[in-house]
């Protein structure tokens, strides 16, 4: 793991277009954490299934590569309701536990204790153009359920995001992509792909969507944080030092935690209207823009060791000079 400029940890995830692919992945991840990952798991993929109950040998040949050597797998049937699995919601979770089971019980298969992830995306569909919708209910009702089969099999759970059908940050991408994830935090996922910046069903990606879908996720981490019962929590220093009738600004708990009391979001305009048009009168997206830029202009790359950095670029040039054209 490597840590962001605010300080949460990211992982990364490696190559499944063919197992040759996989193993310079897991070669790469040797040189960059310093030797042998036998008993270290540093990195993870995903591998999808073929959806309707189909594993092809592209994604089996990755997946035994990284169970192998012990990287992690995110078994993950890919449905679009109505075209590869059944239109009804209890079809298509019958249809994704057929298909992760099998593709998580081949990692076991390859190396017993392989680490492994439960993976599931699925989509409803247009019926009348046959194109991907998100933010629908029947999804949800798919991740509610299929979330619970996870933790009655006693692995992770991958799904959820924040998805959308939209090609521009507007109020359709804000409904589907909280339409999503909110079930996503709900439901108690523990690795959500595609969490910020999907646009026009993952076609595209857009900086202003990253930063409003960033913010959401701020305030999602918030709520999953759950209600504090601790002693300042309970706040009655607070209500007996407070007589009837009287606000609450002045107390001594209230000073105490002005400053972390709330959720400050970094976008949410909550001025007054002569405010906001004496700052410009700009709409999310418009602030979501210069947020973007800002960050990106004051960026800083993380540090990584002289030593490491040749060896990956050596490695990297020696592999390109034998790889196909197709690959590169």
């Amino acid at each position: 793991m490597r840590s962001s400029g605010r300080g949460i940890p990211k992982g990364f995830m490696g190559s499944v277009t063919a197992s040759e692919r996989a193993q310079d992945s897991v070669d790469m991840a040797r040189i960059a954490f310093g030797g042998d990952l036998q008993e270290r798991t540093v990195m993870t993929s995903l591998i999808n299934a073929s959806s309707p109950l189909v594993w092809d040998a592209t994604m089996l040949g990755s997946a035994e590569v990284y169970a192998r050597n012990n990287q992690a797998t995110i078994i993950t049937p890919f449905i679009l309701a109505g075209a590869m699995a059944p239109t009804t919601s209890a079809g298509v979770i019958a249809q994704t536990l057929a298909e992760s089971l099998v593709g998580m019980a081949f990692t076991q298969l390859v190396r017993p204790g392989a680490p492994v992830v439960f993976g599931s995306f699925a989509s409803s569909m247009s019926m009348l153009t046959g194109a991907p919708t998100f933010g629908t209910p029947e999804p949800a009702l798919v991740l509610y359920t299929v979330a619970a089969l996870a933790r009655r099999l006693g692995v992770p759970f991958r799904s959820g995001g924040s998805l959308t059908s939209s090609k521009l940050p507007d109020a359709q991408a804000a409904y589907e992509s909280v339409a999503t994830l909110i079930p996503t935090i709900m439901a108690g996922t523990n690795f959500v792909l595609h969490a910020a910046g999907w646009l026009e069903g993952g076609l595209a990606i857009g900086y202003e969507k990253f930063v409003l879908d960033c913010d959401q996720l701020g305030m999602m981490m918030t709520f999953a944080k759950g209600l504090d019962m601790s002693e300042n929590g309970q706040a009655l220093s607070a209500m007996r030092e407070n007589s009837p009738g009287q606000h609450f600004l002045g107390t001594a708990h209230t000073l105490a935690n002005f400053e972390t009391a709330f959720y400050r979001s970094d976008i949410a305009d909550n001025n007054s209207y002569e405010q906001w048009l004496e700052d410009g009168g700009l709409n999310a997206s418009q602030r979501a823009n210069k947020l973007w830029k800002d960050r990106l202009a004051s960026y800083e790359p993380p540090v990584l060791d002289e030593a490491i950095d040749a060896e990956l670029k050596e490695f990297i040039a020696r592999r390109k000079a034998v790889l196909p054209d197709a690959f590169q």
